[in-house]
């Protein structure tokens, strides 16, 4: 029954137009024609690994004058979020089912305004630095498709993980950076919009601090 459910959703995907996904001819097309998909020049805001979209939602309702692309690999949990805009006219939503390292292939030079990574998997052992969504390989791609003086914000409960993203900026040249390991007793507190994912719900629940940072690259 379960594998029955899961194939409905995959393919109430290929038929959703707010989900771009491998085998629909926009994924080949995509690449510098967001506004175009948008049908206008706002904003485009991208979440990465956003799971079913929690916070792609959250902003979009907050932010309807802006565009949200939320970009996971998991049909199933990008299937939720779909739905959820769709059943409440989100317009300014879409969904990027593929893998993040394909990301320079589906963003153009300069077409994103910003980019949030929300409680990504840590990936804490060594032989995994590789996949971690903070390492340098990856910030090289955000960096190629942020327009200059666009926003990367990080949130994240693993501290670890935090410090070692401190750790990689420092071969970056970037501006404006500012960052906490307490963003609830922080003045970067408004950042956030008061969005709490589930996952981060349950962190500080347990007494669990919320990193956050934000900066620009050079």
């Amino acid at each position: 029954m379960a594998k029955k459910n899961k194939l409905t959703k995959f393919s109430e995907n290929m038929a959703s137009k707010n989900v771009i996904e491998p085998g629909k001819d926009l994924y080949e097309s995509i690449h510098g024609k967001w506004s175009e998909f948008f049908g206008n020049n706002n904003e485009i805001v991208v979440e990465l690994a956003c799971g079913w979209g929690e916070y792609t939602i959250s902003l979009a309702e907050i932010c309807p004058n802006q565009n949200f692309i939320g970009i996971d690999i998991k049909g199933d949990r990008v299937w939720k979020g779909s739905q959820y805009a769709q059943k409440n006219s989100l317009d300014n939503v879409a969904f990027l089912r593929t893998h993040i390292i394909e990301i320079h292939n589906l963003f153009d030079e300069k077409e994103v305004d910003e980019i949030w990574l929300t409680f990504p998997d840590p990936r804490p052992k060594d032989r995994d630095e590789k996949h971690r969504l903070s390492n340098k390989s990856f910030l090289e791609k955000y960096r190629s498709i942020l327009k200059p003086d666009g926003w990367f914000k990080f949130k994240t409960d693993n501290t670890a993980l935090f410090e070692y993203t401190l750790q990689v900026l420092a071969d970056f040249d970037i501006k404006d950076h500012e960052f906490t390991f307490d963003l609830y007793n922080s003045p970067l507190l408004a950042d956030h919009y008061d969005i709490k994912t589930k996952y981060e719900r349950i962190w500080t629940e347990k007494g669990e601090k919320i990193k956050y940072m934000k900066f620009r690259f050079k």
